[in-house]
């Protein structure tokens, strides 16, 4: 688990939740010896990283799709696979060449 600094241009905000998730936030809490609050800003600073990481993703997929709309460049899935499953080996196969 990671300790931040709080921030200089921490702001507050309202988050408000139903009884049963206070209570279960409260539990969880005292059994890690942390607080809520520190609770609710490692949940919202992991989930804000999975979902940047996640829109990362899709426009690294949607410009992909995009460069072999416009070339037509690919490898079969065969290869790939192929090439995937030297890496572990010691001799390792050299990454196939973009057909059209």
């Amino acid at each position: 688990m990671t300790t931040r600094k709080p921030s200089v241009n921490a702001i507050p905000v309202s988050v408000k939740l139903g009884v049963d998730e206070r209570t279960r936030l409260a539990a969880l809490a005292e059994t890690r010896k942390r607080t809520p609050h520190y609770l609710m800003r490692e949940a919202v600073s992991e989930y804000l990283g999975r979902e940047e990481a996640r829109q990362s993703f899709r426009k690294e997929a949607s410009r992909a799709w995009q460069a072999y709309k416009e070339t037509g460049l690919h490898a079969t899935h065969e290869e790939v696979d192929a090439w995937i499953e030297s890496l572990g080996a010691r001799k390792r196969k050299r990454q196939s060449k973009w057909r059209k």
